[in-house]
């Protein structure tokens, strides 16, 4: 499109460094209005993303534009799947641009309009972007007031905001809004002196309870997602898949498409697919193409995978160590060992993987449900061999995605089936597909080996990781002598602390899921913390309180044992159980009540409590929303979720076969959070999930004594326990 005229553009650079681009290749795409651009310098080294920017300058982190007509767009190179993060940044952008929040509109992960993002991921938004908007937001309502203090001559200190209009405090009659400011403007400069983002004693949208502005375009089906794009003659396409995961194409057979009319084949490297411009054409001509696959061997299965690791791994990281293994095991009065086992887990996201492409001359115009939209064109780039300013991925919402659209293969696919067919094209995998080729939380192993002395105080600390990494694992219980060593430790794009196995071990791909392996080592270590106290005799809180070495944490404990009121009588066959973790920044404790029929081994959760101190509460709805779904797909994975598989061969397949919690055994969830408004924003989309599985399982044995080391806690396992 044609750029408007550019009223006023104002770079600002945080860290003085120069700020180099080609500004008209930069506005092109823009309107008219006030357009703040904000670049991070130095402070993206935080994210940890400094190396996927190449060091480009021009790669901005932020910016916004105040238009013509008053509203403000908001460019970020984020993406919205559910986590509220299209309202928690409006919120901190209306509140230091002292605008309303019905006035801004978010323009996220589009690859022609946004600032270059890493990803969507690891609960980094508000912590990152939150502070980029707000200063951003702080220097356009400085320039704002200086524009306005000539336009109406007089001292800005003369002047105040309020939603979007600058008045002279004693004469409110002399004012003008943002709408008229941006007219006719054509000045460029930097403002010198940087000016404060404001104390959380002059919020007013900040820590405000807000609905999310998503929410009525998302009930009432208006919200577009990637599978719901219809383009003038479009075909679906289906790809014929093998049965085992990792085959590879021998031979295709395609004499059962003679009968169908319209059907176009893609034969391209190992992908094979049908396209027609009718869906269920294209799936019923897909089912009658014969390939034959050269499938891999299966090493291992659903119960097997555990032991088939810690066989085939020998290689470590020490992660974390102090004191001296032999000297704790020497002053223990009791060393206790346990082994802990996960198993594959899914994302199960409520949108599938989908992608709707075409090509406009040579240009790649893309709609995919992906975290990683500026990834995702540099992998479209490199796969069809074309500059990456060629490839455009569209702002779109996701269903979902828990770290398992970071990897966009079926975009990929997408693509190349669009160039073959020269057709706009859309791809949505089938629940089936879903499950073959979803990225699955790893398998994990965890061994401990603890010592207490005579008092209850932890003298010793081992803690080996198989599969998992160490995120979360830093040690926050006061022991002198510990060590903790992540096995096969390789690190996976987007996360310095996820674990994947390499491909001559692992039978099924795996990837990235919510709070990647901190549901899993959390569930180890919280779980052998209630061993531990359980020998010696002492209540599970106390033991807690006893060893504690981190203030926020036993805040955030006790504020959970306010909450959940620890000390009322239990009821016959009910158990409580807690469990603290680390993710993201944030401090999380969960205390969990079940009910548990000793006969049928069934657990009923009854009530959850988190609790967390997550810095500044930018939105409480949205914190509580987060948190009531961490809640809920946490009791997932520890009461109900398991990939059942031999070798490449998925044989959960759908939700027939893989249960998720459903509301009718949703227990009720409290969320409550330590105040922090003046502290600096952290996690809220990860952390509450990390402690469901320990808190699960501690409050299990406290009600019916059986100790379950392996998720999901099943009526099986219990009663096998028992």
């Amino acid at each position: 499109m044609k750029p408007d005229k550019i009223d006023e553009i104002y770079f600002s650079d945080v860290d003085n460094e120069p700020i180099q681009l080609d500004r008209r290749d930069f506005l092109k795409k823009l309107g008219g209005g006030i357009i703040v651009v904000f670049c991070l310098g130095k402070l993206s080294l935080l994210d940890g993303f400094a190396q996927n920017q190449k060091e480009d300058p021009s790669n901005f982190n932020a910016y916004l534009r105040i238009k013509e007509d008053g509203r403000v767009n908001c460019y970020i190179g984020k993406i919205e799947m559910g986590q509220g993060i299209y309202t928690s940044l409006a919120q901190v952008l209306a509140d230091e641009l002292q605008v309303s929040i019905n006035v801004i509109d978010m323009v996220m992960g589009d690859t022609d309009l946004c600032p270059y993002d890493a990803g969507t991921w690891g609960s980094r938004t508000t912590r990152f972007s939150d502070p980029v908007l707000r200063a951003a937001a702080a220097e356009a309502r400085e320039i704002l007031l200086q524009l306005a203090s000539e336009k109406l001559a007089v001292n800005t200190n003369e002047l105040a905001i309020e939603n979007g209009v600058i008045f002279v405090t004693n004469n409110t009659s002399k004012k003008i809004t943002f709408a008229q400011i941006t007219k006719g403007q054509r000045i460029v400069k930097t403002l010198t002196t940087k000016p404060e983002i404001k104390k959380s004693t002059d919020f007013k949208i900040i820590g405000q309870p807000i609905i999310s502005m998503d929410a009525k375009a998302k009930v009432t089906g208006k919200a577009q997602y990637s599978g719901d794009i219809k383009l003038p003659q479009m075909v679906y396409a289906k790809v014929i898949r093998p049965t085992v995961y990792g085959s590879k194409k021998i031979a295709v057979d395609t004499a059962g498409l003679a009968n169908f009319e319209g059907v176009t084949l893609i034969n391209e490297g190992d992908l094979v697919a049908v396209v027609h411009s009718n869906l269920e054409v294209a799936n019923s001509a897909a089912r009658k193409v014969k390939v034959t696959w050269d499938a891999p061997k299966a090493t291992s299965n659903t119960d097997t995978i555990f032991q088939y690791l810690e066989d085939n791994i020998t290689d470590f990281k020490v992660f974390q160590e102090a004191g001296d293994l032999a000297t704790g095991k020497q002053i223990s009065k009791t060393i206790i060992e346990g082994k802990y086992l996960d198993g594959y887990k899914a994302h199960a996201s409520m949108e599938t993987h989908a992608a709707t492409c075409y090509f406009e001359d040579d240009k790649l115009i893309i709609w995919a449900s992906t975290q990683t939209p500026f990834g995702l064109r540099d992998q479209l780039a490199n796969e069809l061999k074309m500059p990456t300013e060629k490839v455009h991925v569209k702002q779109i919402f996701l269903g979902g995605g828990f770290g398992g659209k970071i990897y966009n293969q079926q975009a990929i696919e997408a693509a190349i089936i669009a160039k073959s067919c020269k057709k706009p094209v859309q791809l949505v995998w089938s629940r089936r597909e879903e499950f073959m080729y979803d990225r699955f939380r790893p398998a994990t192993v965890v061994n401990i080996t603890s010592g207490v002395d005579n008092e209850g105080k932890l003298t010793l600390w081992e803690f080996d990781i198989y599969c998992a990494g160490t995120r979360g694992t830093s040690v926050f219980y006061g022991v002198e002598n510990n060590r903790t060593r992540a096995f096969n430790q390789k690190n996976v794009k987007g996360d310095s602390h996820t674990s994947a196995l390499n491909t001559s071990i692992n039978p099924l791909g795996t990837g990235a899921w919510r709070a990647p392996g901190n549901n899993s080592t959390t569930f180890a270590r919280e779980s052998h913390i209630d061993v531990i106290a359980y020998k010696i005799g002492m209540d599970p809180l106390e033991f807690r309180l006893k060893n504690l070495n981190n203030k926020d944490m036993t805040a955030t404990l006790n504020l959970a044992v306010e909450a959940f009121e620890w000390n009322r009588k239990k009821e016959e066959g009910h158990g409580y159980g807690i469990a603290l973790g680390e993710d993201a920044g944030t401090c999380v404790a969960v205390i969990a009540e079940v009910f548990v029929d000793k006969l049928t081994g069934v657990v009923t959760p009854i009530k959850v409590v988190l609790a967390q101190d997550m810095g500044q509460v930018v939105n409480p709805h949205g914190a509580t929303v987060q948190g009531e779904g961490g809640v809920t797909m946490g009791l997932g994975y520890a009461l109900y979720e398991e990939v059942e598989f031999n070798g490449g061969k998925v044989n959960t397949r759908n939700f027939k076969n893989y249960q998720i919690t459903k509301f009718s055994n949703t227990p009720k969830i409290t969320c409550v959070f330590i105040d922090k408004m003046d502290a600096k924003p952290q996690g809220g989309g990860e952390p509450g999930i990390i402690c469901v599985g320990g808190a699960i399982a501690n409050a299990v044995f406290d009600a019916c004594g059986a100790r379950v080391n392996r998720m999901p806690i099943t009526p099986k396992r219990i009663l096998e326990a028992l």
